[in-house]
């Protein structure tokens, strides 16, 4: 058994359940080792959406995304989507062949571009180590939430997996530093149980405070967490909220707010800028998640709750903090928890100003659609309805991100997936295939713009190849939107922005895939023709969409 076919195998047995990737000579007999070995493999049309997919994999099935490259070309292609992942801390682990002869024409440092993006890099150059550094590198991702490059030299890959360990030429040594050492290096492992009296100074806070808000948090997305979080706020009066990642974890909770941040709707703005206590379980309290402070009030307390002491306080000054595990933290509290369930912001006139108004499908506003082009809003309600309600949705990046955030319902924390950490546009697509492949019971959704589509559209062939019902949502406006709006009302040329309205659903037939476009809401009802058919076929939906109104959200962006 040589290298290759041993780290193939003892990926598998650590736990691995499917690859992802695009192959090329130098990962051929690594990714055919990982299917003999018993995983499946998902071949992608561009190694860029290969990382995405197995990241958005890893966010929604729980498990460790794992991807396969060529060398040198193959992981640089791949690096918009391993930086997404780097940033998200997905458990994922990416495994490139190694050109280490610096002449090669694929030779490129392949260490310090990991190290410039934040993920962790080591190498297999003892073949007597390979398969227990695959599965300590496995183990890692998943324990300390890591994205890992492993890198495997190709003179490596044919040995004897436990032959005695290569000599590296002296020149190699001398000319880049030298190579990690062939072990995961720990770092400190996630704290899970709290101090006590950190729980108790947190208690105390929840006890005096008479409007507290819970936005939970990447952190918080387990059953468990949610359970007991869930209990906590009862018992002390809190509403629940969460950042964009970890949207649906509380869907179904009646003193839910949904998402907490640019995609807030009105009156969950409202009620968390008029809280006393905000408390962030796993939630970085960014920019994002409080539009730049603006919806914390200028007297409220802030509590922070993070396995990881580096996130505490790292974005804005906090009162109480928490080293812990969210859900054990939460269960912490609960077994500590003395005073009566309190009312807190649970009063009769929040409850019902909830039902009437607490989402933004009960938010009334001024439909601008016209007789060619449709209101993004009333697109996006209108596919609420007709689309199933046991979904998965991938969201891409651009002006239009906002609205299958806010108006899409998703099931749970599990079924929207949200690659944004990086801003990248064109990783949408890529999101929801991994998505859909991690949670197959459920109709994938994709919502992409048009740049975002055409800077994605190799993977029109994965999702026609793979059999997904996918359906896809193209909102679009002919145009790179964000730019459109934050440089036109200043008078700035936009001829760089703006693009000719081509045919999307053609393009898409070509591919296989049903299509239609929509230029009003009458437009979709050839949607539900598919809904209640057999699905053969993925669908993609050209939507023309109106140009006129900018993204708040996106207006915060360009001022960070």
């Amino acid at each position: 058994m040589d290298v290759a076919e041993a780290i193939g195998r003892a990926l598998v047995d650590a736990g691995v359940d499917r690859a992802f990737g695009v192959v090329g000579s130098g990962n051929f007999a690594i990714t055919n080792a990982i299917v003999a070995a018993g995983a499946p493999f998902t071949a992608a049309r561009h190694e860029g959406g290969a990382v995405t997919m197995a990241d958005a994999y890893a966010r929604t099935s729980g498990r460790v995304g794992v991807v396969t490259v060529h060398q040198g070309c193959g992981l640089t292609n791949a690096m918009t989507g391993l930086t997404e992942a780097a940033k998200s801390r997905t458990p994922l682990l990416i495994v490139a062949a190694e050109a280490t002869a610096p002449r090669s024409n694929f030779y490129v440092d392949q260490r310090a571009l990991a190290t410039a993006i934040g993920a962790d890099s080591i190498r297999i150059s003892d073949p007597a180590k390979a398969e227990r550094l695959v599965a300590d590198a496995v183990e890692a991702t998943l324990r300390e939430r890591r994205t890992i490059l492993l890198n495997v030299p190709l003179d490596v890959q044919a040995m004897p997996a436990r032959a005695r360990p290569i000599v590296e030429p002296a020149t190699y040594a001398d000319f880049i530093e030298p190579a990690p050492t062939a072990s995961v290096q720990p770092r400190p492992k996630p704290q899970r149980d709290p101090a006590p009296e950190q729980v108790r100074r947190l208690i105390d806070v929840l006890a005096r405070a008479e409007r507290p808000v819970f936005i939970a948090g990447r952190g918080a997305r387990s059953d468990s967490a949610r359970a007991a979080l869930e209990l906590l706020a009862e018992r002390s009066g809190a509403l629940l909220a969460t950042s964009a990642v970890a949207k649906g974890l509380f869907r179904g909770n009646r003193w839910s707010l949904d998402v907490s941040g640019g995609f807030a709707s009105p009156l969950a703005a409202e009620l968390i800028a008029g809280a006393d206590l905000i408390v962030g379980w796993g939630t970085a309290l960014n920019m994002w998640t409080t539009r730049h402070g603006r919806l914390i009030g200028q007297n409220a307390l802030i509590a922070q709750v993070d396995d990881d002491p580096d996130a505490l306080g790292a974005h804005r000054p906090i009162d109480v903090g928490v080293l812990g595990d969210v859900s054990a933290t939460a269960e912490h509290a609960l077994r500590s928890w003395t005073a009566d369930t309190r009312v807190g912001y649970r009063r009769a006139d929040v409850g019902e100003a909830l039902t009437e108004r607490g989402t933004w499908l009960t938010t009334a506003y001024d439909d601008v659609s016209t007789a060619e082009r449709v209101d993004a809003r009333t697109l996006t309600k209108r596919l609420d309805a007709i689309l199933p309600q046991e979904r998965v949705i991938g969201v891409d990046s651009g002006n239009f991100m906002g609205y299958p955030s806010m108006f899409l319902r998703t099931p749970d924390e599990r079924g929207f997936c949200f690659t944004q950490a990086f801003q990248s546009v064109g990783l949408g697509l890529a999101t929801a295939i991994g998505a859909a492949l991690a949670q197959p019971d459920r109709l994938p959704i994709a919502a992409v713009g048009d740049g975002g589509l055409f800077m994605a559209a190799s993977e029109l062939e994965t999702v026609v190849r793979l059999g997904l019902p996918m359906v896809i949502i193209v909102y679009n406006d002919a145009a790179y939107g964000a730019e459109i709006h934050h440089f036109g009302p200043s008078g700035a040329p936009l001829d760089v922005v703006r693009f000719a309205d081509v045919d999307i659903a053609a393009i898409a037939r070509g591919y296989g895939f049903e299509a239609l476009t929509v230029h009003t809401v009458a437009d979709l009802d050839r949607a539900i023709e598919w809904v209640d058919g057999p699905r053969g076929r993925p669908l993609l939906i050209d939507a023309k969409v109106t140009t006129d109104d900018a993204s708040w959200w996106l207006a915060d962006a360009f001022g960070h």
